[in-house]
């Protein structure tokens, strides 16, 4: 019997419970192709109707920050005048919500 980890690609799992509310990582399947990896997930995660969406995306396609780095992508930065609303001038007659 051939090893499937070595030989299929890992596809992480995310499962939306409910209209309206966001994904979360379920946890993660090994699959020859996108459409196993659904059909995988949905027996895994969802077999009592837990969810009402599914995503599957392979896991070397994720990437993602480092904590290291939360200081540089998520601190506001002054240098970034695009990110402030002081470089235009609002109109008197424009009414205000």
């Amino acid at each position: 019997m051939t090893d499937l980890k070595k030989e299929w690609p890992l596809f992480e799992v995310f499962i939306r419970s409910k209209h309206g509310v966001s994904h979360v990582h379920a946890g993660s399947v090994h699959a020859a192709d996108s459409t196993m990896a659904m059909e995988n997930a949905r027996d895994v995660y969802t077999r009592r109707s837990e969810g009402s969406s599914i995503w599957v995306i392979p896991s070397s396609e994720i990437t993602a920050s480092a904590p290291s780095a939360k200081a540089a992508l998520f601190e506001p930065s002054d240098d970034k005048v695009y990110r402030h609303p002081t470089f235009y001038e609002v109109p008197d007659d424009l009414e205000v919500l």
